[in-house]
């Protein structure tokens, strides 16, 4: 799909040196840095990514970690 968008000339200078660098196209350029903005800042991109960073860690002490929340739960007023 074509389109026309409006960008300060300073950021399309630099833009267009990096397509050069990277022997791609601008529309490539920008065609991938609008697909990795929208995969960062999608909800169930951002659920999945902490998902796969909780699944590599090892669980926390269950004791340690009932100890801990009570003892926060017991220094905030309700």
């Amino acid at each position: 799909m074509k389109t026309a968008i409006s960008i300060p000339d300073d950021v399309f200078a630099e833009a267009d040196k990096l397509a050069r660098e990277l022997k791609q196209s601008r529309s490539q350029l920008y065609s991938r840095a609008v697909r990795e903005y929208v995969a960062r800042h999608s909800a169930d991109s951002v659920t999945a990514a902490l998902d796969a960073l909780c699944a590599e860690e090892p669980i926390a002490d269950a004791e340690f970690v009932r100890r801990a929340g009570r003892r926060g739960l017991e220094r905030s007023e309700w």
